[in-house]
């Protein structure tokens, strides 16, 4: 699948900036930047490989600066990142 640089998110409390770019390599390299990942990155890269690959995207660098947001969020911005990086819209039947 083409994919193209994309951004989703903001730098708001509780929200998530996630950049989305092709990789040259096989499978997805997940960076998050978070002041909770000690606690949290984890599970923060579990939600967004899963979302991604559910998406069907497999091959990918994901920068992330979360701010304290919550799964769904997390959901929403990687998901709304993926459909402006491939042009496909996940919702459309």
């Amino acid at each position: 699948m083409k994919l193209n640089n994309a951004i989703a998110g903001t730098l708001e409390s509780g929200d998530i900036l996630v950049e989305l770019s092709p990789s040259d390599t096989p499978g997805l390299t997940v960076n998050l930047e978070s002041s909770v990942a000690y606690q949290f990155g984890d599970q923060i890269r579990n939600v967004i490989r899963e979302t991604l690959e559910e998406l069907g995207i497999n091959d990918a660098i994901v920068d992330a600066t979360d701010k304290g947001a919550l799964d769904c969020t997390i959901r929403a911005r990687v998901t709304a990142a993926a459909v402006r990086a491939t042009g496909k819209d996940v919702w459309a039947d």
